[in-house]
């Protein structure tokens, strides 16, 4: 028996739309083994290339697909009767998703943005525009930009006739740059009490502590803004009194964080914040 989840993903596969299953919580399936921890060098367009030639579905929105050799395999049969829903990609659609999380931001979309398709959503609504762009989050309050290298939930094809991405939602991206702190900084701060060689210095450690960070950041599928804080404030808290960060460090968490729509300027206010919070 095909499962129900299945049958809308093959639905949307021949309409050129990239699916993939979403296990409960709205999040994608996890990497299997060999792909655990992106040994496998991910999936094409992904930040670190493969390709991955895994039959699961593993890295995500970089997972979604349109060939339904893959949808209905085995593997991925597996995967949609333990689903809990559809997934897509939009940006691989050539759609722009603006996705509106309260009242107040429905209300400022009526206001600022062409009309065109909308779905609801539990919280909101998604409005549907045609082209593809950078995806960014909490682009204003309760508004974030899901396109490339992101997915969707299918909630089904929504009403009204879709628009052609404008140049206002495309703005929404582009943020004003920093008035401090324009590029990540070495930090300092005082000596480690005690004195002697601080053993955040070994390389070995020290890398495998960003690695750590990045990825933590990198694999975040929801929350990006607090993981981020909540990254960079527990790096911080274990290298921000030694001085062992340099500026190489602080760009890789910066660069992570980008990838994941992170503006520079939320990723320096993250820090600074991380800073104070610490007292550093």
């Amino acid at each position: 028996m095909t499962p129900p989840l299945l049958s809308t993903a093959l639905d949307l596969a021949a309409r050129t739309v990239p699916v993939l299953p979403l296990r409960a919580g709205k999040v994608p399936f996890g990497n299997c083994r060999a792909c655990r921890d992106n040994a496998c060098g991910g999936r094409p367009n992904m930040k670190t290339p493969g390709p991955c030639t895994c039959p699961y579905p593993c890295h995500g929105w970089a997972a979604a697909t349109t060939d339904p050799g893959v949808i209905h395999s085995p593997t991925w049969v597996r995967a949609w009767r333990e689903a809990a829903a559809v997934a897509y990609h939009p940006g691989g659609a050539g759609l722009t998703i603006v996705d509106l999380d309260n009242p107040e931001a429905i209300a400022w979309a009526h206001a600022t943005l062409p009309a065109t398709r909308t779905v609801p959503t539990t919280r909101g609504e998604h409005w549907l525009y045609q082209g593809a762009m950078q995806s960014t989050n909490a682009v204003r309050p309760g508004v974030d930009i899901k396109s490339t290298m992101a997915y969707a939930r299918w909630l089904g094809p929504g009403t009204g006739t879709m628009t052609a991405l404008p140049d206002v939602v495309r703005a929404l991206t582009v943020k004003e740059p920093p008035t401090f702190r324009p590029a990540p900084h070495a930090i300092t701060v005082p000596a480690r009490a005690g004195g002697g060689e601080c053993r955040h210095r070994t390389p070995a450690y020290l890398d495998r502590g960003i690695a750590m960070a990045e990825q933590r950041i990198t694999e975040a599928r929801e929350a990006v803004h607090a993981t981020v804080y909540r990254t960079f404030l527990a790096v911080l808290s274990t290298h921000g009194r030694c001085g062992c960060l340099t500026d190489a460090y602080v760009a890789r968490l910066f660069t992570a964080a980008q990838a994941k729509g992170e503006s520079p300027r939320h990723c320096t206010d993250a820090w600074t914040n991380a800073l104070t919070k610490l007292g550093l």
